[in-house]
């Protein structure tokens, strides 16, 4: 397994294949409908105006096995230190630590950028990741009941946080 910067133009479409399997297959994504490739494209462009990593893991053969990302949490200004994660690994690669990996790697990015706060919203019901983040030193913060409707039920939306050490030297404004 290798650690890449994933781009558009050479993990657009496996990047569409793992978020279309998490809307169809499960409720990972609060999603009803498959992406289209142009969704994915601006999900690219909007990553790269924002200055936010897409990281990624490829096996040997150069398959995606997962990819990790960050973006806003809330849009107003006193946010700036707070981002929201995601991190999804394709059904084929599951169990090989491909999630553990992702994890720490995009930690490691948002201290890099000075963030102080990462934010996961994972379905309560996705145990797997539940204890992947709380592995790591994410804490439970709090759940939304019923924030969602998929599948034919109700989802609670729990939510889960780490604290980084940076930045040494906050600003307000």
């Amino acid at each position: 397994m290798r650690i890449v910067q994933c781009s558009h133009e050479r993990h657009a479409e496996a990047i569409l294949g793992i978020f279309n399997d998490a809307i169809i297959n499960s409720a990972a994504l609060y999603d009803y409908k498959p992406r289209t490739i142009e969704m994915v494209t601006a999900w690219f462009d909007a990553k790269s105006k924002g200055h936010y990593p897409v990281i990624g893991i490829e096996n040997e053969a150069g398959d995606l096995m997962g990819f990790a990302s960050f973006g806003t949490f809330r849009a107003w200004p006193a946010y700036k230190y707070s981002v929201e994660h995601s991190v999804y690994v394709d059904a084929r690669f599951r169990g090989r630590g491909v999630g553990r990996s992702l994890l720490k790697e995009i930690i490691a990015a948002a201290q890099g950028q000075n963030y102080h706060i990462l934010v996961g919203g994972i379905d309560a019901g996705n145990l797997a990741s539940i204890r992947l983040h709380e592995s790591v030193g994410f804490t439970y913060c709090g759940t939304i009941r019923q924030a969602g409707f998929k599948f034919g039920q109700w989802l609670d939306l729990s939510f889960f946080q780490l604290i980084l050490s940076t930045p040494s030297q906050p600003v307000d404004g």
